[in-house]
Parts: C-alpha cells; structure tokens; sequence
C-alpha cells in the first residue's frame, strides 16, 4: 500500500460521528491521489490499486479504525460513518443514525453493504439507533465475520465503491 501510495499508507478524512461530531477517520489508503485533466480526481474504479482491491475486499482497510475506537470517535458497532458532505442531504429520520457513535461495522454492513440503496442502508442504520442492544452487537459481529470470510457485499453493480448520495 505504501509502495503504490508514494509511501502514504494511511487515509485520513473528516467525518461525521455521534451528534454530527466532525472526526478524522482513520484507514488504510487503497486508491492513488491520481486527477485527470481537469484536476479532479479520478473515478474510483481508476484509482484502486491492485492491494487495495485485495485489503477491501478482505475489510483489512477497517482496522486502522481501532485507534478511532480507542479515542471513543467510534464503536466497533454502529452506522458507517459517512462523508461531511452529505449532512445536509439528510432528512431529519435519516439525520437519527448520528444519534449513535458511528462504528466499524454495522447493520447495513451485514445486510447489504455496498449492493443496497442509500435509503435501505439508512433505513438499516435507524432501525439499529432504534433497537441498539448488547446481544445485537455480537450478533452483527458474528454476521461481519461470515460477510468477510465470504467477500460478499463489496462493490455497488458497476462501482468500485459505493455510489454517491445525492439526497432522498
């Protein structure tokens, strides 16, 4: 990663947590700071690296985010956070998921992920605020390992990654 990265192995990004909170998140850097003529970057799929293809779909990218957990930013369990951008894109049901500390993994993580649609993923993420439990977490811990082992729920049909919100 480091290699294929100028020597930048880390991501660092502003994200939203619990009660809107902006953090820097904390990952492994999968992509290159490659930009196109006009000075933007790239599509996704043109800047993910080889190794970063691999560390994603393993979720090995995610573990840096133990020291976000560590300086209580983050849960192990909770709604993805998201980017900074999209905030006020957010109706106020979809605005409830920041009510929790965002974690690594989630309940749109183990029933989706990347293939379902903006508004099932916040419908999962306020159905967890709504039904936040001890034995729920483990359970979506157990649901993540299974989800890792099987490589499912990557990628959007045609995406590298997620595709952008745009709002509801």
């Amino acid at each position: 990663m480091a290699i294929a990265n100028k020597g930048k192995p880390f991501f660092f990004q502003a994200r939203p947590g619990k009660d809107e909170k902006i953090f820097k998140v904390i990952k492994f850097k999968t992509m290159t700071d490659k930009k196109g003529n006009d000075g933007k970057l790239l599509p996704d799929a043109e800047r993910l690296t080889a190794i970063g293809s691999f560390v994603r779909k393993t979720s090995l990218d995610e573990i840096p985010q133990l020291l976000n957990v560590i300086k209580g930013d983050m849960s192990l369990i909770g709604p993805r956070p998201l980017l900074v951008q999209y905030l006020p894109l957010y109706n106020d049901i979809q605005k409830r998921r920041h009510e929790v500390r965002p974690g690594i993994t989630g309940w749109a993580q183990v029933n989706g992920r990347n293939t379902i649609s903006w508004e099932q993923k916040f419908e999962y993420d306020v159905w967890y605020v709504d039904h936040l439990t001890f034995l729920l977490d483990i359970k979506i811990i157990f649901m993540t390992i299974l989800k890792v082992f099987k490589s499912e729920g990557i990628n959007a049909d045609g995406q590298a990654t997620m595709s952008e919100f745009k709002g509801s």
